[in-house]
């Protein structure tokens, strides 16, 4: 069946009358002549227009599968570059991290940021995560409180467990100090982390923790901690007013506004 703009030639083969090449061609099947059809031009554009598309959704895929392992709590999916109010400094050095991130890769460069509460840390690591996960690289953030649950499962497999985590191509760790302060819970968080650094992959760790706190811990459970991150991490200060007061204030407002008050 020839569409409106097809025509067929002398042979009575068919070509596309929109790029002018053919849509069908003489071959020899066993001996005898048969007219086949073949791509035109037009048609192979189709095609790969359609498997582009099918790559596109299956990249899609990867990208959601991703996020939905390697994104712990649902917060963290908001934590993105697009979200950005303005009130985050440095998030500059985020950015450039991502965009270099092969290199920060190769040379085992992380961070350990720092600085007040709600200052905007865990928006940097987050915005970090998401966009490397889009990007099709595996990430994982996640916290030691997370961590510990899972170590404290019946029938936990530690090694198991640490072995995966800490094999991630970034590893993200928000909140550090704020886990359970027990022997127990201290052997854990050391376990983690020297198995990390002796993975030569780069690791994030937002903290409340003060630089000093982190250089001169008060007993040695902590010092063997801290001078592990610090060997991994490069410190960041991440200094300014309290993003989440900010948000909260931008949502009375919006209140205000739908209300008419």
């Amino acid at each position: 069946n020839l569409k409106n703009t097809d025509y067929l030639d002398a042979e009575g083969l068919c070509w596309c009358g929109i790029c002018g090449e053919r849509k069908e061609n003489r071959y020899k099947v066993l001996g005898h002549e048969r007219i086949l059809p073949c791509l035109c031009r037009c048609d192979r554009e189709k095609l790969e227009a359609q498997k582009e598309e099918e790559r596109k959704q299956d990249f899609a895929i990867k990208v959601s599968n991703l996020k939905s392992v390697g994104l712990t709590e649902p917060r963290f999916r908001e934590w993105r570059f697009e979200n950005d109010n303005g009130s985050t400094p440095k998030l500059d050095i985020a950015r450039q991290y991502v965009e270099n991130w092969k290199d920060m890769q190769q040379r085992n460069i992380g961070y350990v940021l720092m600085g007040p509460v709600g200052t905007g840390k865990s928006f940097f690591a987050g915005c970090v995560a998401n966009r490397l996960m889009e990007q099709g690289i595996p990430v994982m953030m996640t916290n030691f409180s997370r961590i510990l649950n899972e170590l404290t499962r019946p029938y936990a497999d530690k090694n198991e467990f640490i072995s995966h985590l800490v094999s991630y191509p970034l590893l993200i760790i928000d909140d550090l100090g704020i886990e359970r302060n027990t022997e127990y819970a201290q052997e854990q968080v050391y376990a983690v982390i020297d198995e990390r650094y002796k993975s030569g992959l780069p690791v994030i760790i937002t903290t409340n923790l003060l630089i000093n706190e982190i250089r001169n811990p008060a007993d040695v459970a902590h010092a063997r901690i801290y001078s592990r991150v610090l060997e991994m991490c490069t410190p960041v200060h991440i200094g300014g007013s309290d993003r989440r007061k900010s948000i909260g204030m931008d949502k009375q407002k919006a209140v205000k506004e739908v209300l008419g008050l």
